[in-house]
C-alpha cells in the first residue's frame, strides 16, 4: 500500500502524530501480530479495564497492538470484565488497580466524589475538548462533564432504540400505541434485566414529554403512571424467558431465531445489524414516539475512557488517546473493528452505513435526543433498586401507582443520603 493512499500519512504534519496509531501502513504490520501471545503484553506501561464484548474490547486491543508494532514496546494492556462488574465494584476500587477505565456517564459523580479520576483538562487543550464535544453525536461528550470538568473521552455511543426481526415485521412500530397493538399479535419483549427496567421507564416518559427531575417526585405522576401502564400491557404478553435477558441476550435471542419479533427499547448493538452465518437478521429503528409526539424517547448509553488518578500519563499515552478520538479512527478504524463510535461523522458516513445495514442512520435521531441519566454519587444504587421494583411490580401485576410510590421512596432515600454526604 502506498503512502499516498493512507489518511494518516497524508494528514497535515501537526495531526500526523496523533493519527499514526491508525495508519493504514501500520495496519499491514498489525496483521502479523494479530495472534501475538498475551504474555508479550505483560510489560505494558499502562493497564486498562473495559467490558468483555467485542464492541468494548476489540477496537482498543487492536489499537494497542498496532502501537506495539510501531513502537516496539507495549503501551497499554487491556483487561476485561462483564458490564455487571462495573455495577458491582465501586469505581474507586477499580481506579486503584487500573490506569484507564472504560465507564458510562452515570458513574461520573461517584468517581469524581471519590477523587479517583483525572480531568481531561489536565492533559488536553480546551480547543480539543470543544471540538470533540461539537463533533460527538448527541450528548456524548457532555455526558462526561461534571463539576465543571470533563472526565472521560467518549469512544462509544449507544441509546435505547427499537430492534425487530424484518422477517416478522415489515417495519418497527412508530409510536407506543402501535407497539401495544403489535404485542397483541406478535411476541414482543421489554428490556427489563439489570437497570434496564428503569431505563425503559425513563425512555417512555421522555417520549411522553417528561424527564427526571431533581425533586422528590422524580417524574410527573400522570406521565409515570401512563408509562408504567404501557410497560404492564406489553409485559403481560411477553415471552417469559425474555425477562431475565440483558440487551445482548435479547438481541442474541432474536438473531438465533427465538420466537421474538420486537424489542421496542433496547440498547443498540451494531454487531447484530449484520447477521453471522446461520443467524437471522435484526433490524434497528428509532425508539417509539408518543402518539402524536415528536421525540423518540430514549436514554443515552455508551462508554468513555477515563484516566485514573494513579496514572502518570506520559506524552505517548496522551497522543494514543487523542488518536482514538481522531476523525479517521472514529469513522474508519472503530467501525472496522466492531466498535460503535461516538463521532457524528461516522454515524452519517455512507460507507459505514452501507457496511452495517444502515444501523447508524436508522437510529441517529434517537441518539441525538437521548436524555442523560442523573450522575450524582449514589445514582447507580438507586437505578438498580428502581429497576428491581419495576420488575416486581410487573411480575405481581401491582397497580402502577403502588410501583411508582415505591420508586419514589427509594429516590427520596437516595437523595437524602446524597445530601447528607454532601453536607458532611
Amino acid at each position: 500500500m502506498s503512502r499516498k493512499s493512507c489518511f494518516a500519512c497524508t494528514a497535515p504534519k501537526t495531526a500526523r502524530k496523533a493519527l499514526t496509531p491508525f495508519c493504514r501502513n501500520a495496519r499491514r504490520a498489525f496483521k502479523d501480530v494479530e495472534q501475538m501471545p498475551q504474555t508479550t503484553l505483560a510489560a505494558a506501561r499502562y493497564t486498562g479495564l473495559t467490558w468483555d464484548h467485542p464492541r468494548g474490547y476489540e477496537p482498543l486491543a487492536a489499537a494497542a497492538r498496532i502501537q506495539q508494532t510501531r513502537d516496539g514496546a507495549p503501551l497499554i494492556t487491556w483487561h476485561t470484565q462483564p458490564l455487571s462488574g462495573f455495577e458491582e465494584h465501586p469505581i474507586a476500587d477499580l481506579a486503584a488497580r487500573y490506569d484507564l477505565l472504560v465507564l458510562d456517564h452515570p458513574h461520573i459523580g461517584e468517581a469524581v466524589d471519590a477523587k479517583c479520576l483525572t480531568p481531561l483538562e489536565d492533559h488536553f487543550h480546551a480547543a480539543d475538548i470543544a471540538a470533540w464535544r461539537q463533533g460527538s453525536v448527541g450528548h456524548a461528550m457532555a455526558s462526561y462533564c461534571w463539576a465543571g470538568k470533563h472526565w472521560a473521552l467518549p469512544i462509544d455511543v449507544a441509546a435505547q432504540v427499537s430492534a425487530y426481526r424484518p422477517d416478522r415485521l415489515a417495519a418497527a412500530p412508530r409510536d407506543w400505541d402501535e407497539v401495544v397493538a403489535v404485542s397483541e399479535r406478535n411476541p414482543v419483549a421489554l428490556s427489563l434485566a439489570g437497570p434496564h427496567a428503569f431505563l425503559s421507564l425513563l425512555s417512555i416518559c421522555a417520549a411522553l414529554g417528561a424527564e427526571p427531575a431533581q425533586d422528590d417526585a422524580l417524574l410527573p405522576t400522570s406521565v409515570a403512571l401512563e408509562a408504567l401502564g404501557i410497560m404492564s400491557r406489553i409485559d403481560a404478553r411477553a415471552p417469559s424467558a425474555t425477562r431475565v435477558l440483558n440487551p445482548i441476550g435479547l438481541l442474541q435471542a432474536m438473531a438465533s431465531g427465538a420466537d421474538l419479533a420486537l424489542v421496542p427499547l433496547v440498547f443498540g448493538y451494531v454487531n447484530y445489524a449484520v447477521p453471522q452465518a446461520g443467524q437471522w437478521p435484526v433490524a434497528f429503528a428509532q425508539a417509539p414516539l408518543a402518539y402524536g409526539g415528536k421525540r423518540h424517547g430514549s436514554v443515552l448509553g455508551g462508554t468513555g475512557i477515563a484516566l485514573t488518578a494513579r496514572a502518570e500519563a506520559n506524552p505517548s499515552l496522551i497522543e494514543h488517546l487523542r488518536g482514538l478520538m481522531s476523525q479517521h479512527a472514529q469513522v474508519r478504524f472503530f467501525p472496522s473493528h466492531q466498535g460503535q463510535p461516538s463521532a457524528r461523522a461516522a454515524w452519517i458516513d455512507p460507507e459505514v452505513n452501507a457496511r452495517w445495514n444502515n444501523f447508524y442512520a436508522a437510529t441517529l435521531d434517537t441518539v441525538e435526543t437521548a436524555l442523560l441519566r442523573p450522575r450524582h454519587d449514589g445514582y447507580i444504587a438507586f437505578q438498580a433498586a428502581a429497576a428491581a421494583l419495576i420488575r416486581a411490580g410487573l411480575a405481581t401485576r401491582a397497580a402502577p401507582a403502588l410501583t411508582l410510590e415505591h420508586i419514589r421512596q427509594a429516590w427520596r432515600t437516595g437523595r437524602q443520603q446524597m445530601l447528607t454526604t454532601t453536607l458532611t
